[in-house]
């Protein structure tokens, strides 16, 4: 009959249902590691020729900067101003300087500079290779006999890699000098116990070194994501959209998540 319910609700059917969404994410990533093992192993070509590289720094890297810049000066007041609050109850406000720096390099700022980055430089990369896919230039790449993975694919993925810890380090910066101008010239602490607690309690390794690890593995996995999303979206006007869309949301989550992963094996 039209209209009837054809849905088989056998046992069959239910195992059916309940399993092809599992094997529909299994898909998925075993595509997507594939595909990673193709864009690390075409890498020799963007390696040889740095300017590629470089080239994708600017568009990863120097037009991320900015917000970057004032995302962190902002953090730093809120940062410096909530501080403050917390330890004028306990009398130990000579230590805004350690907590703003700590709190900056173990999450703070590789977190925030991630999604930012993401929100930013990732949605341009997928956009630039999905109107790229749209208006056939992959394609002529290949009848030209140039492989569009190692040409346009590799450069962004080793660009967004080396650019996101630079972006990072410069947001703790930022972050830092905010939280020295709420400290110091408005509520009165003195500049030297400011920088000389940050230098007692803050430590190089532990601290600065493995946030600056995690924004590593975050612009690994953030710019492959945006580069997968570009490279298999639909060659259309809508379909480059919803692809900006899965990598701001991918992205993101992936950033978070991960985050959590490797402050667990950081801290054990």
């Amino acid at each position: 009959m039209r209209g009837r319910d054809r849905r088989d609700y056998s046992i069959a059917g239910y195992i059916r249902r309940l399993g092809w969404p599992l094997v529909s994410t299994l898909f998925n990533l075993g595509q997507a590691t594939r595909f990673a093992l193709t864009v690390i192993g075409s890498s020799g070509a963007a390696l040889r020729r740095p300017s590629l590289i470089i080239k994708q720094l600017k568009v990863s890297g120097v037009n991320t900067l900015i917000i970057i810049l004032v995302a962190g000066i902002f953090v730093g007041f809120v940062l410096g101003l909530q501080f403050y609050v917390l330890l004028a109850r306990y009398g130990q406000v000579e230590v805004i300087g350690a907590g703003v720096a700590l709190t900056l390099f173990r999450e703070l700022g590789p977190v925030s500079s991630g999604l930012l980055f993401v929100g930013c430089a990732c949605t341009s990369i997928t956009a630039s290779i999905g109107l790229k896919k749209a208006s056939e230039q992959i394609a002529a790449m290949e009848i030209m006999a140039v492989d569009p993975i190692a040409r346009e694919l590799s450069p962004r993925l080793w660009a967004g890699f080396i650019a996101l810890p630079l972006l990072t380090i410069y947001f703790d910066a930022v972050g830092i000098i905010g939280a020295y101008l709420i400290a110091v010239p408005q509520i009165g602490i003195d500049e030297g116990v400011f920088w000389s607690e940050m230098q007692q309690r803050v430590l190089f390794y532990d601290d600065f070194v493995l946030g600056t690890l995690k924004s590593l593995f975050f612009g690994f996995v953030a710019t492959f994501i945006a580069i997968y999303e570009g490279y298999f979206c639909l060659p259309t006007a809508e379909g480059v959209a919803n692809a900006t869309t899965r990598t701001v949301i991918k992205g993101s989550l992936a950033v978070l998540g991960f985050n959590f992963v490797l402050t667990a094996f950081m801290v054990n």
